[in-house]
């Protein structure tokens, strides 16, 4: 396997004078793609829910990058009034000119047996957040004539569905629609949209919930993967630097899939058709329930 952190394709000032805000910035890809960012010289705004995961992310941020890179703003993006509210306070001091919409919420569950509080807590994250994030940053860009680049962290869900994650595969869907819909009628205004959908790239919140120890010991996540092996954060990283670079400017409305080519295989829950009732009894004992 390729060290990914031994390649760097890319100039250290690829992204020199360009500010980033990165949602769900403080952790997992989010991180490593704020990360990458830094290193070739953006500005970093990260923002969440949980602020003194965020004070240590830009204190992990600011000396990785050796300089006082990074930013920190508490926002639940489900709330419209709180990315409203954080906007305004980004817009006077570090308006960004890129917008990276990686929050997302996810487990697996039987659909049926989904509440409607259960699946608006996916939506509310992964759709409706996204699009909270795009139309106040793009309303922004329009007004004061700028240009930007939206890229959105997606699924390859988007393209197959998948089951077992019905609303989150709903969601992702949805921000491809937006995606290409506002590349479209923003690209006049000088605006790109983008997404990269990603197949395998572990992190530890998301396995929790996609991967419990149950199904961890009964499959093997390489196993169906024509490349033999997940994703490194960096592959990932290294591609979102180049979708919001100038280097792909003529690059709008479009997902790329970087998943070893597992999607053209499987839609990856093949595993979870197996389970039965007494399983997913299981597992809803274990996580507390996932229906409520």
């Amino acid at each position: 396997m390729v060290d990914q952190m031994s390649v760097h394709p890319f100039r250290s000032d690829l992204l020199q004078g360009r500010t980033a805000l990165i949602t769900g910035g403080g952790t997992g890809l989010g991180f490593a793609i704020a990360r990458q960012f830094a290193s070739l010289g953006a500005g970093i705004l990260i923002c969440g829910r949980r602020q003194a995961v965020l004070d240590e992310a830009v204190a992990k941020l600011d000396a990785a990058s050796g300089r006082s890179c990074a930013r920190a703003f508490a926002c639940n993006v489900r709330d419209p009034e709180s990315v409203a509210s954080m906007m305004r306070t980004i817009w006077d001091s570090a308006a960004p000119d890129i917008l990276v919409n990686n929050a997302a919420a996810n487990f697996i569950a039987q659909t049926h047996r989904l509440s409607h509080r259960a699946a608006d807590a996916i939506l509310g994250v992964s759709l409706h957040g996204a699009l909270y994030c795009t139309l106040e940053a793009g309303r922004r860009w329009i007004d004061q004539g700028r240009q930007g680049v939206v890229l959105s962290i997606l699924s390859t869900s988007a393209i197959t569905g998948r089951a077992f994650t019905a609303p989150s595969a709903m969601a992702k869907a949805g921000v491809l629609a937006m995606t290409r819909s506002l590349a479209v009628e923003w690209g006049p205004h000088g605006i790109r949209l983008v997404a990269i959908a990603p197949g395998a790239f572990p992190t530890p919140g998301a396995d929790d919930q996609l991967y419990p120890a149950a199904r961890r010991a009964a499959s093997s996540r390489t196993a169906q993967i024509p490349l033999g092996r997940v994703g490194d954060h960096e592959e990932l990283a290294n591609l979102a630097c180049y979708l919001v670079s100038d280097a792909a400017s003529y690059l709008t409305g479009e997902m790329v899939v970087l998943d070893g080519a597992l999607h053209l295989r499987t839609s990856g829950a093949d595993d979870l058709l197996q389970w039965t009732d007494a399983d997913w009894a299981a597992h809803r004992n274990a996580t507390g329930g996932r229906t409520a």
